[in-house]
């Protein structure tokens, strides 16, 4: 897997398999583009078309906002 997997929002932990595994339903076209190195190339963005961050505190950050509309 590429390093960037585990900052994914798709991967998640399978308790069945004991493993980390991507839940993308990744159709086979993609597969073939994705395994033969088509996405990314030389760019700074994640070789993954799916690839989306990871960001365990987003919600935290708005309710803290909402939170704060709430004071006035």
């Amino acid at each position: 897997m590429e390093p960037l997997c585990e900052s994914c929002v798709y991967y998640d932990y399978d308790e069945v398999m004991d493993q980390y595994i991507c839940r993308v339903s990744i159709d086979e076209d993609d597969y073939e583009k994705y395994i033969a190195g088509q996405y990314g190339g030389a760019s700074r963005r994640p070789a993954c078309p799916y690839y989306r961050y990871h960001d365990e505190y987003k919600s935290v950050r708005r309710q803290n906002y909402n939170g704060l509309d709430d004071d006035e």
